[in-house]
């Protein structure tokens, strides 16, 4: 069974946040390889400050290109929307018996798991591998079923302030991978 961590997200867009995490979980864990889960439509977030899903995952592959044990995912793009974590896991369990999943997440998405759909399902089933994110409250880290609090560096930077400052003709190209940002320059996006 390769262990296959799965690193669920808008990613709108990918940046060097992600990156550091996702560099940080193949290095410091069990996890053999990472695949980034880009969601078409988290429920928690509205669709009109979302890049199309096709433009996301392309900053996704452009920001993983060459890294063997990264792979991007874009089964929830084939699946009904608003997707689930529980409905795309069972899918991807079912696919790849072959492979062992675990789930990547924010700790700041603790505050909020239960309001997941079948939330204590994915707690049973799939290890979650937590990593910390600025603002979270200790009590939460605490006691978690099921999950490996990563001792990972805290990253306190978001797609939102990127986006925002891409808006706002700020320079930010060492917030993204390169080859994103020149894509993101390019074709004008979030201007």
């Amino acid at each position: 069974m390769k262990k296959t961590g799965l690193f669920f997200g808008s990613f709108n867009p990918i940046h060097i946040g992600h990156l550091a995490i996702a560099n940080y979980m193949l290095a410091f864990s069990e996890i053999e390889e990472l695949w980034f889960v880009v969601s078409p439509h988290n429920p928690f977030k509205t669709l009109s400050e979302m890049l199309p899903e096709a433009d996301r995952l392309h900053l996704v592959n452009l920001s993983i290109e060459g890294h063997p044990s990264y792979r991007s995912c874009d089964l929830e793009f084939h699946m009904p929307k608003p997707s689930y974590t529980v409905d795309t896991l069972a899918l991807l369990s079912k696919t790849h018996p072959q492979r062992e999943f675990s789930l990547i997440l924010g700790s700041d998405n603790l505050e909020q798991f239960h309001k997941w759909k079948d939330s204590q399902r994915i707690v049973d089933r799939f290890h979650r591998h937590v990593y910390p994110r600025p603002g979270t409250a200790p009590h939460l880290l605490e006691h978690v079923d099921n999950a490996t609090i990563a001792d990972a560096p805290q990253m306190d930077i978001s797609s939102t302030f990127i986006r925002n400052a891409i808006a706002d003709g700020r320079d930010v190209p060492f917030f993204l991978h390169r080859k994103a940002y020149s894509h993101i320059m390019e074709k004008r996006m979030y201007m």
